[in-house]
């Protein structure tokens, strides 16, 4: 009995093991995965499970192709999983457009796979004609560009507007920058003219569209008279006419005794009057001063006249000073229409650039200078700074301290005098070996004495033993 009990978990173990091993070889795959590039054959779309060393195969998707070498089939192994193989198809790739003229072509992928895009923009004063960006997509059994490309037109406008009494200059086309003139009509011998109120030219733009349009609106061309313009206790200084039309001006000047007040030129306007109004001759009293004529500046508080001991403010315009450098001062009524310390503002004189003979500018360097500005100058090696090396420019081409110079330095002076001096001894020395030294002296050897007395000696008997022969 007991050894019946034992083989029977045994059995049951063995039958277990070999239901196992059956299943296992008789497994299946489930379908394979959807790839995003492939899909499966038809052949192999219906079935629902693979044996175990099915095959099965794919074809690239619309907009992509098979990679060379790359195997598009799957195996279904033992452990019911599919065989892991590498991406075996690749985007098609659309063709580059091209440049686009008088635009530029941006690509996002240099590639132009399928699925890249490329956007289109135009330069300045021309608009797209067309669609502004195209998708590499598929078409037919290949792939291309979603649409048509577009092209740069040249921004046009309308004819310019036309005007009474006038005309413009006409050209064959009006597109952007395109430039026309006006003018007015001319008019027979002894009837007004017409005068041109407004710019004369417009020019072809464009709007926040891309549109064509006018820079502004055309001029008009008009009859403006303006009236004999007269100033009592005054006379005409300029402006002399027997008619005066748009634009012409009168400059007017009091009779002595009198100040005026206003201004002292009007000028016709386009509604045939004159502006500013005509100004008023007064007469001089001893306590009263009219506005203080101040060229390039104004005055604070301005009035037509002021009393006697009344004090004014005077600022000058921008780039203007007085004669000393300020920009503002205050001056008094003295009556009689005088006024104390009364100047003018005048435009800043700029200096020209500094030319320093052995130095150079350091600090502050400009092409030119105005009133205050400083600057830093130093000597070259070898030379010494005389004067100030920071000097500011006081207007009128002059600069406070003077403008310094650069000297040779004393020890540079010292050697160049010690070589001079060392040359001009040599010079000396040899200039008197040439010159004084005697000629055909030489000197005798002390242990060569004797021999050459001696050979004196038997030269002189050898002389007179010949003569007495």
């Amino acid at each position: 009995m007991g050894s019946r009990r034992g083989r029977g978990p045994a059995l049951l173990l063995l039958l277990l093991a070999a239901a196992l091993g059956e299943a296992s070889a008789n497994g299946t795959c489930e379908p394979p995965e959807r790839l995003y590039y492939a899909e499966l054959k038809d052949d192999f779309k219906a079935t629902k499970s693979f044996p175990v060393g099915a095959n099965v195969s794919y074809d690239c998707r619309p907009g992509y192709m098979s990679i060379p070498g790359m195997s598009s089939t799957l195996v279904c192994g033992s452990d019911s999983r599919w065989s892991q193989t590498e991406q075996f198809c690749t985007e098609r790739k659309c063709r580059h457009p091209g440049d686009l003229e008088h635009g530029s072509v941006h690509v996002e992928d240099l590639d132009l796979k399928f699925g890249s895009r490329i956007t289109f923009s135009c330069q300045e004063g021309f608009r797209l004609r067309g669609t502004n960006e195209v998708t590499c997509v598929i078409e037919g059994k290949g792939v291309g560009w979603s649409e048509g490309l577009p092209f740069c037109e040249q921004i046009p406008c309308e004819p310019p507007p036309k005007i009474a009494n006038g005309r413009y200059s006409e050209v064959d086309s009006y597109v952007y920058q395109t430039t026309v003139i006006y003018k007015c009509d001319d008019v027979p011998k002894g009837m007004d003219r017409f005068s041109l109120i407004g710019a004369d030219s417009i020019f072809c733009t464009y709007d926040a569209d891309q549109n064509g349009i006018w820079s502004g609106p055309p001029p008009q061309c008009r009859v403006v008279k303006c009236d004999n313009p007269e100033v009592q206790n005054g006379k005409k200084l300029a402006g002399f006419g027997p008619s005066y039309s748009y634009r012409d001006s009168v400059t007017f000047e009091c009779n002595p005794g009198y100040f005026m007040v206003g201004n002292e030129t009007v000028t016709c306007r386009e509604d045939s009057t004159w502006h500013p109004p005509k100004p008023a001759c007064k007469k001089i009293t001893e306590d009263v001063c009219g506005a203080p004529k101040i060229r390039n500046g104004k005055i604070i508080p301005l009035k037509s006249d002021y009393a006697k001991g009344e004090s004014v403010q005077v600022k000058c315009s921008a780039h203007c000073a007085f004669p000393d450098g300020a920009g503002e001062m205050t001056i008094t009524c003295e009556g009689r229409d005088t006024w104390s310390s009364l100047q003018n503002c005048e435009l800043i004189v700029f200096g020209s650039t500094l030319d320093i003979s052995h130095g150079r500018v350091i600090a502050g360097l400009k092409s030119s200078y105005s009133v205050g500005d400083s600057i830093t100058i130093e000597c070259y090696a070898g030379y010494t700074l005389h004067g100030e090396a920071k000097i500011q420019y006081v207007g009128a081409n002059r600069w406070m301290p003077e403008v310094p110079t650069c000297q040779l330095s004393a020890y540079i002076i010292v050697i160049i005098c010690a070589i001079v001096a060392i040359l001009v001894l040599l010079a000396a020395f040899w200039i008197y070996k040439l010159l004084f030294s005697p000629k055909g002296s030489y000197t005798v050897d002390e242990s060569c004495k004797e021999t050459c007395i001696l050979k004196t000696n038997v030269s002189s008997e050898t002389e007179d033993s010949a003569q007495m022969s």
